[in-house]
């Protein structure tokens, strides 16, 4: 049993892009360097008020309920502070970034949209 073990550990390894000798492009240090600073705003800055985290779900409703956007688009991080939506994550396109932040600004409560989300590259 341990060797058939071996062997499916084995050519998983092989079968690996690291392996293969192709680059993988992985590294979020800069990414979570900037999240470490005091402007950069995380979920763990979500507004505690019963209207921000209402203003929250309206928001992740609407973009789920919308199968014109990319799942990434759909799974962005939507954080709340008194009114103020700040939206952060991969999109796919300009337009698909443009509409994320239309759906956040329609929703009733909400005092602004800062729009930090970021456009994949392909």
């Amino acid at each position: 049993m341990r060797f058939l073990w071996a062997c499916a550990l084995a050519g998983m390894v092989a079968a690996s892009p690291v392996a293969a000798g192709q680059q993988v492009d992985a590294d979020n240090t800069a990414k979570n360097v900037r999240d470490r600073g005091d402007k950069t705003l995380t979920p763990m800055d979500q507004g505690g008020s019963a209207a921000d985290r209402d203003t929250t779900a309206k928001i992740r409703r609407a973009l789920v309920d919308d199968d014109h956007l990319s799942t990434n688009a759909q799974n962005i991080k939507i954080i709340t502070r008194d009114g103020a939506v700040t939206l952060r994550g991969p999109v796919k396109s300009v337009e698909e970034k443009q509409a994320v932040a239309a759906k956040a600004q329609q929703v009733a409560g909400v005092k602004r949209v800062d729009n930090q989300l970021e456009i994949e590259r392909e």
